[in-house]
């Protein structure tokens, strides 16, 4: 159950804590191929299991970027925010992509909140840093500073 705000400015004053940890979520072989399809960027770390598993990583791997893009479906269920109309993504601060996601690793997110400023228009900017755990895995998948504007 996500952690709830009753508005922007209350998750204001969430500003330099840890808000949660996602539930873990399962990278499949479909969703690499899947998001490989979208992109158009099938290299064979991705996409041929068969040679993958003679490569560097034993097994394909996720995308960087399809890593990153599962943030949104992770962050969904850490925290939310009542009393907004739209949010939109902002763009991001830094990106490190530290370790690779094989093909039927498990993956959660842990989410700081770094700052939630106000923005004019009435809204308010909200940066998170959002590390990308790997079940068992010693290092994250990545750390990402996402960059939200809420209204």
């Amino acid at each position: 159950m996500p952690k709830t705000f009753s508005s922007p400015a209350e998750f204001a004053a969430a500003a330099g804590t840890h808000v949660g940890v996602s539930d873990w979520v399962t990278v499949t072989q479909d969703r690499i191929d899947t998001f490989a399809d979208a992109t158009g960027d099938h290299q064979w770390i991705h996409v041929d299991p068969a040679r993958a598993a003679n490569g560097p990583f034993g097994a394909p791997i996720a995308h960087g970027y399809l890593t990153l893009s599962l943030i949104p479906v992770l962050t969904q269920g850490v925290y939310k925010i009542e009393d907004v109309r739209m949010g939109v993504n902002y763009g991001l601060n830094k990106v490190r992509f530290m370790n690779p996601v094989t093909v039927g690793s498990r993956v959660r997110a842990s989410i700081d909140v770094v700052s939630a400023d106000e923005v004019p228009g009435g809204g308010r900017q909200i940066v998170n840093r959002v590390t990308v755990e790997i079940e068992g895995a010693d290092k994250p998948a990545c750390v990402a500073e996402t960059v939200v504007r809420v209204y």
